[in-house]
């Protein structure tokens, strides 16, 4: 029965066969005098029985097919992440949206064929819709424009996978408002935008999904019973389903092998590609080659080179030095970068900001071993760690002007390292870059440049002062002496030994701190350096009154004054004021200690060269010592402005330090809900550093909590 108000009538002559249908799903071929009426084109492939999760990525499409319309969806992503069993996952779950049929046509994008030819593909699609094969066009603009007429007004769902190029895709689009494009590719496709694409990016598996997917492929009680090696393996594969998958292979083809010894085989990275494959042919090398081949020259001797970098990310001005001096290779290299990110072998994790996939990155590795020689290899890595070093110390001359330092050699020129507009700015690269100038230390030491190992531990004081991350500094300070020792340099010895005491002291090691410091002493004196002698006797009597031996450290803070008054370096006597000025009040002497950090403040106020952070450090003092003498309004008001100082310089320890004297102010104040209030923001700075002060802070709690206040 039609629809009420449907007309489905014929008038005049009819000559041969006649179909009178409301709504025909399916093609309608005439043999003779009969009526053949073609199946529905269900051709999507199995879904994976091992998918996992991809809840995100599920309700991306379900959103992109609520919103109605001709959806075009590209899922892009690189090779082995999954992006063809979501694909097939979602088609296979959203079926009775498109009674028309489900079209499937793999485009072997990257493979060892061919990409297939969009009129290849056309023709199987009208095939598929029912057009009779002598009924298809040669011409490719003549099979568009058939196809277009086929599936016009249709409900269909067409997947499209492995493409290679917009270009491949562009002809195989319905012409329906009511049809479903899902497009499956390492590259992003941005050519398809013009078309209304959406491109969702498909990224590894979390850790939890990743044990997941083995406990499918696997086996899940086989999972279980080693958990712990599992989660490490899933690591190892970096959250790659495929990487993933060959592993369980691997594990399924041999019931006694257990996760542990698989990790310690895949552990090696120079063999970790050849562990990830099967005897099939199946290998996560051969698929990132595909990737890899498609790329033009520059890309590809950029992609090699890239790899070579010492940390887990890097910015654009990285990426510049690497190429060269030349500026005006500044524009190309960014067209460079985006054909890597446009093949998904370089990831863009923040604007400038990159990585590589581990396993791709280990591939890189290996091709620029086969590909470039080892003096060019070791010429990029030398130019990444001078990079490096170039822009930190450009960093540490904004944030630390003052300090003394030995000037810095380099063996390369660079575009441009970057240039910072003030202290917040350059203490900001020097906390983003952290873990890579950690790494490029590590490297240089390797590989046997012990002065710019040096160097490169040198150069991140200023982030050492103001971050304090004590367990980050006792490596970098060991390895700068390590490596000075190396380099044959006695003051750069000296220099490190002074800062490996403060450091040692920091976390508790005393006996270190002391043999350090007398070490420091020892070698500033070979270096023939008065002042250095005199800094690192300073940092001995810190060390005594730190451990409670407080009359040797007044006795030692009292002639190191004396001494430094008798020298040009004004600064110096702001820090032993300072630092006897801190002692005094720590031995119940704050009316004596007024008058030292008074003096010290005015001659931080005077410098030529800023010290914001030793100015805002006397503020603390001064609390301190104000508290100490029971004036409670002084050292709130002290105590305040120290605060916003240290936090307006990113040094989280130190405004602790001064929330913390906040919290003595209001306990002696009978505020109790405010000193607590303080004394867990500062417990909770002082956790995350790991610092030395957390136990004082967390008695003054228990004191609270106790009834106890501050008398």
């Amino acid at each position: 029965m039609l629809p009420f108000g449907t007309s489905n009538e014929q008038s005049g002559s009819v000559t041969g066969l006649s179909v009178q249908a409301g709504a025909i799903h399916g093609g309608v071929h005439f043999i003779g005098g009969a009526v053949e009426r073609l199946p529905i084109p269900r051709q999507l492939p199995t879904p994976s029985p091992n998918f996992t999760d991809r809840g995100r990525e599920l309700s991306e499409l379900d959103d992109l097919l609520d919103q109605g319309g001709n959806v075009v969806a590209v899922l892009c992503g690189p090779s082995g992440v999954g992006k063809s069993a979501l694909a097939r996952q979602w088609a296979h779950g959203r079926q009775a949206s498109f009674p028309d049929g489900q079209l499937y046509v793999g485009l072997r994008g990257f493979s060892d064929d061919q990409p297939l030819d969009p009129g290849v593909a056309l023709a199987a699609l009208l095939r598929a819709l029912g057009v009779a094969p002598d009924r298809i066009p040669l011409d490719l603009a003549e099979q568009v424009a058939l196809y277009r007429t086929v599936t016009a007004n249709k409900s269909l769902l067409v997947l499209l996978d492995d493409a290679f190029s917009a270009g491949q895709v562009r002809p195989l689009l319905p012409a329906s408002t009511s049809a479903v494009v899902l497009v499956t590719s390492r590259r992003r496709l941005t050519g398809l935008l013009p078309e209304g694409a959406r491109l969702l990016d498909v990224g590894p598996l979390s850790a939890r999904q990743a044990v997941e997917l083995l406990g499918r492929a696997v086996g899940r009680e086989r999972i279980l019973r080693e958990s712990e090696p599992a989660e490490e393996l899933a690591g190892i594969c970096g959250g790659l389903p495929v990487a993933l998958l060959v592993a369980a292979g691997r594990l399924a083809s041999r019931p006694k092998l257990t996760v542990r010894r698989m990790v310690a085989e895949l552990a090696d990275e120079a063999q970790r590609l050849v562990g990830l494959s099967l005897e099939d042919g199946m290998s996560i090398r051969t698929m990132f080659n595909f990737s890899y081949q498609a790329l033009t020259s520059e890309a590809s001797a950029l992609y090699r080179r890239l790899a070579l970098h010492p940390g887990t990310e890097f910015g654009m001005d990285l990426i510049t030095a690497v190429v060269g001096p030349d500026r005006d290779q500044v524009p190309r290299v960014g067209a460079v970068v985006g054909e890597l990110l446009d093949a998904s072998l370089l990831e863009e994790v923040a604007e400038d900001r990159f990585r590589y996939h581990d396993l791709i990155q280990l591939h890189a590795r290996e091709l620029a071993e086969q590909h470039d020689p080892q003096d060019s290899r070791q010429a990029t890595v030398r130019t990444m760690l001078e990079f490096y070093l170039a822009a930190a110390h450009r960093a540490d001359l904004v944030v630390t002007p003052y300090r003394r330092r030995l000037p810095y050699s380099y063996q390369r020129t660079f575009a441009g390292p970057p240039e910072f507009s003030d202290r917040a700015a350059a203490l900001g690269w020097l906390e983003r870059e952290q873990s890579n100038l950690m790494e490029a230390g590590r490297v240089a030491l390797g590989l046997g440049h012990h002065e710019l190992a040096w160097q490169l531990s040198d150069v991140m004081w200023p982030l050492l002062l103001y971050v304090k991350n004590y367990r980050d500094r006792l490596e970098i300070d060991e390895r700068g002496v390590q490596a000075a020792r190396a380099w044959g340099n006695v003051w750069a010895e000296a220099d490190m030994l002074k800062r490996l005491s403060r450091a040692c002291g920091h976390v508790g090691d005393q006996e270190a701190a002391e043999r350090h410091g007398r070490a420091a002493v020892d070698r500033y004196r070979q270096a023939g350096d008065v002042q250095g002698v005199i800094d690192a006797e300073e940092g001995l009597a810190t060390l005594y009154a730190e451990t409670g031996r407080e009359e040797l450290a007044a006795e030692a803070y009292a002639r190191v004054l004396t001494e430094r008054r008798a020298l040009p370096d004004v600064r110096s006597v702001g820090l032993s004021c300072l630092n006897l000025g801190m002692l005094r009040t720590q031995t119940g002497r704050p009316t004596d200690a007024l008058p030292l950090l008074v003096e010290a403040g005015g001659i931080f106020a005077e410098l030529a060269e800023v010290d914001p952070y030793n100015t805002a450090r006397v503020l603390v003092a001064l609390a301190d010592a104000h508290l100490g003498t029971g004036d409670l309004d002084a050292a709130e008001k002290s105590a305040t402005e120290a605060a916003v100082r240290m936090a307006e310089l990113g040094t989280d320890s130190e405004r602790a330090e001064a929330v913390y004297l906040l919290g003595r102010v209001a306990g002696r104040r009978g505020d109790v809900e405010a000193a607590r209030r303080h004394f867990r923001e500062a417990a909770d700075v002082f956790t995350a550093l790991d610092s030395p002060r957390l136990p004082d802070v967390l008695r003054r709690l228990d004191e609270l909590a106790g009834g106890v206040g501050e008398q």
